[in-house]
């Protein structure tokens, strides 16, 4: 362990106790995330108090006294709890990197778990605030914050080392899970999946188990042992429910690609509207509580109306059809817009009420089967959960947790792995790793993979190939082949349809048999011909030619085998080489730029050299830089470069420059700006 002596005094009295009684360094970190999980489970318990004393008594109040003065001026009341968090957050959080989880994912992977923990009170603020007010928000992911920054403050303030600190940071983040859903085996795994991607080893689970299991039973021991939703047994009735079950899965795919679109949708439309942040929130607000007039199940966390849906109290299929769509929407817009909160509750919503319609639906369609429409929506809310977050076994240790019974997990198990199946074939990125792409940050699950792994054939083939036909003579084909300079090519019938490949050494046997060069291609071609798909990767693709020692593979459509529609060659497996080589050289340059913003806190911006301005041609020394700024990186043809004084700096590089916010846009027009014909660039 690193860092100041426990003698020193900075630590206080305990400090000097513990260096006293000598214990060990596993000792002492295994104590660490003991505390962890205390502190942890006491800070969110007061964040779901705080969330509902501003429900009841601070909106709640609002609402009876503008009641009083107008019946509609109650749509008032999210309005101005929207104009409150918008004012915070311009003022108090400020702009982020990323929302919620995503942020704690970065900081773990590329930052050793080093997060801005000051923030994070006032962000717990913001979530009560937002909730309490009616926006369509949760209150975990806000909690995994409170967890997380607990978790990196001990860390950072004892001067621990990255691998600690990061530990410590899952070990809250599990603790936080367990405390919003009063379910331990649920965090440790939203831990182990989601913050530390699948990197397990036997030192992190011990730690963020002890985390987990120490906050929630302090949670049972102030609160009591129900779980979040209070729920009945349900049971699987006959095996002929299964079919069902895969049905709802596919359902549940479908809108966790939606909301996870929508979400991103309405971030990218309000980042574009020219308007006030402070305003934005409250805009939506207003928004929230026109809708909420009608339908105020959509307002808050909704756990009310989850429970009601699990307990099938008073819920019509055309209600939670509704209910579906409006707190889809009303969620994308709350995050989009500014309140703070998280997409984990919405999740289990939207799973309930389409677990509930859907088994409305089919209970009527097979009334012989005796089925329980709430069952559906439980299964439904651990499949919609997975295929957003895409943490399986989370969705499905949370599901056992909340019912204590076992007998219920074979239809969850079933419809969790089609909904992850088909989530992420239609939508790679999850609603949490979405955020990183579109920075260009790619985290991987615990190992780093392949370099061909990250190329699909799709993006290396040649499209379009040149192609013989099956009537093609073999002496038209050899010169065809000649004039290209291949090897192979292949071979189609008369409407297009790839029926074989014809290589050189084909033409060679063909030739040893005494055949004359006029036969038909179509009777020396090779008819069993490996291929290859557009969306598998090139690592795949080369295994297979590698067994069987050829050359080239047609490309085929999956859902169709004999529609041609390219070709993977050896000389294109090389160019994607040099471009997996890039791709990674960016994602690291981007990995760096990300770390050096989370340990700097400084603003970093990249920027391209243009051509003719103030900085082109020059060296690092002879450019008058800002006193705040300092060039952290230069990318260069794909290549990262240090710079010192003599570094010259050429059109086209790429800049990483960290910079105090006040010279960003000074260090802008200075690398960007092209100098004005006749003026002399300072030096």
């Amino acid at each position: 362990m690193s860092g100041p002596t426990w003698k020193d005094g900075r630590l206080g009295p305990l400090a000097r106790l513990l260096d006293r009684l000598t214990p060990s360094e596993a000792t002492l970190f295994w104590a660490f995330s003991l505390v962890v999980g205390l502190a942890t489970g006491l800070a969110v318990l007061l964040f779901r108090e705080s969330i509902r004393w501003v429900h009841l008594d601070a909106a709640r109040g609002l609402a009876d006294w503008l009641a009083d003065r107008h019946p509609l001026a109650v749509v008032l009341v999210p309005a101005l709890g929207g104009l409150v968090v918008g004012f915070l957050k311009a003022y108090l959080i400020g702009p982020e990197r990323h929302h919620g989880v995503a942020g704690i994912m970065e900081a773990a992977a590329l930052a050793g778990g080093r997060l801005r923990y000051a923030r994070v009170p006032v962000k717990a603020l913001g979530a009560a605030l937002s909730i309490g007010f009616g926006a369509s928000v949760g209150p975990e992911d806000p909690s995994v914050q409170i967890g997380a920054g607990m978790g990196s403050m001990f860390g950072q303030r004892l001067r621990l080392s990255d691998e600690r600190v990061r530990l410590l940071v899952a070990a809250g983040a599990a603790a936080g899970i367990a405390t919003a859903f009063n379910a331990p085996l649920a965090g440790v795994f939203f831990a182990l999946e989601i913050v530390l991607l699948g990197d397990v080893s036997t030192a992190s689970f011990g730690v963020v188990v002890l985390a987990s299991v120490v906050a929630a039973v302090l949670t049972q021991a102030l609160v009591g042992t129900h779980p979040a939703f209070p729920i009945p047994l349900y049971a699987l009735n006959s095996a002929l429910e299964l079919p069902l079950y895969f049905g709802l899965g596919l359902a549940a795919a479908v809108v966790a690609v939606v909301y996870i679109r929508a979400l991103y949708l309405a971030q990218d439309a309000f980042h574009q509207l020219r308007l006030p942040g402070w305003l934005k929130p409250a805009l939506v607000g207003l928004l929230l509580g026109i809708v909420g007039l009608r339908f105020p199940q959509v307002l808050g966390e909704g756990y009310e109306t989850v429970t009601d849906v699990l307990h099938g109290e008073g819920m019509a299929f055309s209600l939670l059809l509704a209910l579906l769509v409006l707190k889809l929407v009303m969620t994308a817009l709350s995050l989009g817009s500014g309140f703070v909160g998280g997409v984990f509750a919405p999740s289990l919503f939207l799973g309930a009420a389409l677990g509930g319609a859907y088994g409305l639906l089919v209970g009527r369609l097979f009334p012989g089967l005796g089925l329980v429409p709430s069952a559906y929506a439980l299964v439904g809310m651990g499949a919609v959960l997975a295929g957003a977050v895409r943490a399986p076994i989370t969705a499905l240790l949370l599901l056992f947790e909340l019912t204590n019974d076992y007998r219920i997990l074979l239809p969850p198990v079933f419809a969790v792995a089609v909904s992850m199946y088909i989530s992420e074939r239609l939508q790679p990125e999850s609603v949490y790793t979405l955020s990183l792409v579109r920075k260009g940050l790619r985290l991987r699950r615990g190992r780093d993979v392949d370099i061909l792994e990250s190329l699909t054939v799709g993006e290396v083939m040649q499209q379009s190939p040149p192609v013989l036909r099956e009537r093609d003579s073999l002496l038209a084909a050899s010169e065809k082949m000649a004039e290209l300079h291949s090897h192979g090519l292949p071979v189609v019938e008369e409407r297009g349809r790839l029926v074989g490949v014809l290589s050189v050494q084909d033409i060679e046997r063909a030739a040893e048999r005494g055949l004359s060069m006029d036969r038909p291609v179509g009777e020396v071609c090779t008819r069993e011909v490996l291929v290859a798909y557009p969306d598998e990767s090139v690592q795949a693709a080369l295994r297979r030619m590698n067994a069987r020692d050829v050359g080239r593979l047609p490309v085929v459509d999956r859902r169709d085998p004999q529609r041609l529609v390219g070709l993977l060659r050896r000389a294109d497996i090389l160019r994607a080489y040099d471009l997996a080589l890039l791709r990674r050289q960016m994602e690291r340059y981007r990995q760096e730029q990300a770390r050096l913003e989370l340990l700097t806190e400084a603003e970093v911006v990249e920027l391209e050299v243009a051509p003719g301005s103030a900085v082109e041609g020059r060296a690092m020394r002879e450019v008058e830089w800002p006193k705040n700024a300092l060039v952290a990186s230069i990318l260069r043809r794909g290549h990262v470069v240090f710079p010192h004084g003599n570094t010259r700096l050429l059109a086209g590089d790429r800049l990483t420059v960290l910079v105090a916010p006040d010279v960003a846009e000074e260090v802008r027009r200075l690398v960007e700006a092209t100098e004005p014909e006749g003026e002399v660039a300072p030096g």
